[in-house]
């Protein structure tokens, strides 16, 4: 049986990650969007986690607000700050890919941080998740703003904490109101009966970078997450 590293953690804590100090798995999109704000946002938050020793994990994009996100941090922290995962069939997109061998790559890892290329997505999440797990209290899953895939991550990992596969935190920082219709929605399902109450708070709502470090901090587990054991055969 695999021992949880954390409490409601499935993950094996046999290959934890050698980084030191919190980790987190930041969602988002691989545009800028319409507005600067957004950017901004990108660069806001690597200040914060560098002025708090947080190490970042996220999905190894080198152009918009993810590209943005991992250049900050590492011009504040170093390179050994930023650690990108990235399935194969996406590094074609990247700056710095090898036109010549597409299953390979050149990403310079003075500007993004270390990357990992995978060969598909669930890998990708499986090994930014247990990164977080590994790296323990103060790491969690933020949200900033993005397209189809962030909030697909976003919504996997939600379950994920409601079925007590983690118990790390989870949320969205909410720039410019972007993630206002899916706060709204929660409320609508907890309405509707489709999220029990008392499953809600399973994602929480930052207003700003600062905010974020402290509902990383703050967080608590939702009374509604199931207490499942992932880790029994």
């Amino acid at each position: 049986m695999i021992a949880p590293t954390t409490e409601g953690t499935a993950f094996s804590n046999n290959a934890a990650s050698t980084r030191k100090g919190p980790v987190v798995c930041v969602f988002c999109g691989a545009s800028p969007g319409s507005s600067p704000i957004h950017m901004a946002a990108a660069r806001a938050l690597a200040q914060v986690f560098h002025d708090n020793n947080i190490s970042l994990v996220y999905g190894g994009g080198t152009v918009g607000i993810m590209g943005e996100l991992a250049r900050s941090l590492v011009a504040l922290s170093g390179p050994s700050s930023v650690h990108g995962i990235i399935p194969a069939a996406l590094v074609r997109y990247e700056q710095g890919r090898d036109v010549a061998d597409p299953k390979s790559h050149s990403i310079d890892e003075q500007i993004y941080g270390h990357t990992t290329v995978v060969k598909d997505m669930h890998t990708r999440k499986h090994l930014m998740a247990k990164e977080v797990i590994d790296g323990g209290p103060g790491g969690g899953f933020v949200a900033l703003s993005g397209g189809y895939g962030t909030l697909e991550e976003l919504m996997e990992i939600i379950t994920w904490n409601q079925l007590g596969i983690h118990g790390m935190p989870v949320l969205v920082y909410n720039v410019d109101g972007y993630w206002d219709g899916l706060l709204n929605w929660v409320k609508d399902a907890v309405s509707a009966g489709f999220v029990a109450p008392n499953s809600a708070g399973i994602l929480s709502e930052a207003l700003s970078a600062e905010e974020v470090l402290t509902c990383l901090k703050e967080y608590q587990n939702a009374e509604g997450r199931f207490n499942l054991k992932w880790d029994e055969q």
